[in-house]
């Protein structure tokens, strides 16, 4: 009962403050682009068993998700986002309800192919033409749909050039949040081989030992080096108590 609790307090903090592992290191680009690195580096896939994705209907649902990516990957982790309230703020804002009024672009890319710098970003966000976009490493194609909608869920929070701790500290704590909701529907999902796994159960571990709050991932935050140079706060994340 606490759980579900302190899960519902979140997800209103969530809604209030959008309408006003871990990385090893944290990279906000010029221009609007976004990186998170992983200690691995791997120019193929994960060699996750296919095992982890049921069948999905693909052209089902390609009529829905047409603006946003062509990769039926990325459509199941969406629907998946679509059951669980806590991600309900980041799947509209994918589909279009964000700052730039327009649909996020999200697929997978060989990121080391922009810059060799990237290579190990699980993710990386870039504003091009006034239109958000979210290149997912190609390593973690085989991820399960429950982790990518995780990460996804963290990625739509990043709608602009301005990054801060605030912002940072409750983006992976969505991500967490989203992560350990979609596993209790599929607990097998924890057991995958998958590196993006490995970070989410981490971040898990965190928002549980933190009795589901912040608390002890915005220590992790704080304390990365990565994030030195951050801002606390940033435009819609001024809470300093957040």
């Amino acid at each position: 009962m606490r759980k579900k609790q302190i899960l519902s307090s979140f997800l209103i903090g969530l809604f209030l403050l959008q309408s006003s592992v871990f990385a090893q290191e944290f990279k906000v680009i010029e221009n609007g682009k976004y990186g998170k690195s992983q200690p691995q580096k791997a120019k193929a896939a994960d060699d996750v068993p296919s095992v982890n994705k049921p069948e999905f209907d693909t052209d089902a649902y390609s009529k829905i998700y047409k603006k946003v990516t062509k990769d039926g990957v990325v459509m199941q982790a969406m629907e998946l986002m679509n059951t669980v309230s806590i991600a309900q703020y980041s799947y509209n804002a994918l589909m279009g309800n964000n700052l730039t009024g327009k649909p996020f672009k999200i697929e997978f890319k060989y990121l080391e192919d922009i810059n060799p710098e990237y290579e190990s970003f699980d993710a990386l966000g870039w504003k091009k033409k006034g239109v958000l976009h979210i290149y997912i490493n190609n390593k973690h194609r085989n991820a399960p749909p429950e982790a990518l909608a995780a990460l996804l869920a963290h990625e739509a929070i990043h709608q602009d050039e301005f990054a801060s701790l605030n912002e940072e500290t409750y983006a992976w704590t969505l991500e967490a949040a989203t992560w350990m909701k979609l596993t209790e529907k599929n607990p097998s999902a924890v057991n995958s081989a998958s590196t993006l796994v490995t970070r989410e159960n981490m971040l898990k571990k965190l928002f549980e030992k933190g009795d589901y709050t912040s608390k002890y991932i915005k220590k992790a935050v704080y304390t990365n080096p990565g994030y030195s140079k951050l801002p606390t706060r940033s435009p819609g994340f001024e809470d300093e108590d957040l």
